[in-house]
């Protein structure tokens, strides 16, 4: 059966700055992916319920506050307790590149910067999926 790739774009802690999040969110509808945007102001908790419940393919989290080491290890962790260590978490936002090499080695998978391409994101996306879904 073929489905569309499943994304769930999330904005975690307390960053009120969503303009990036639904700029992706419609590139990603654009593309022919399933979106299910969380609104602001997510835990941690909320995105693995959520990941779970809509059976994601993807999480995209967008941040800019600067608690990236603080989110993203914690979303980690939510999503193993979840038994959903197949579902590729990724994102952008404002996060050193020393840091995303840190996060890198926790499994987060690639991390984008402001300003990059639409298009090379959901290549990214569409790549990822294609190589490790069977559907």
């Amino acid at each position: 059966m073929n489905r569309p790739i499943r994304v769930l774009i999330a904005k975690v802690g307390l960053d009120g700055h969503d303009r990036g999040a639904k700029v992706i969110a419609t590139a990603f509808r654009d593309a022919g992916m399933e979106v299910i945007y969380t609104g602001l102001r997510q835990t941690p908790e909320m995105v693995a319920n959520v990941a779970l419940q809509e059976d994601v393919d993807v999480i995209g989290i967008s941040i800019l506050s600067g608690a990236h080491m603080t989110v993203f290890p914690k979303i980690m962790e939510k999503l193993k307790e979840k038994k959903l260590d197949d579902v590729l978490v990724t994102g952008g936002g404002i996060i050193p590149e020393d840091d995303m090499q840190k996060l890198r080695t926790l499994g987060v998978g690639e991390l984008f910067s402001p300003g990059t391409n639409t298009n090379e994101i959901t290549e990214y996306i569409k790549k990822w999926v294609e190589k490790n879904r069977n559907f």
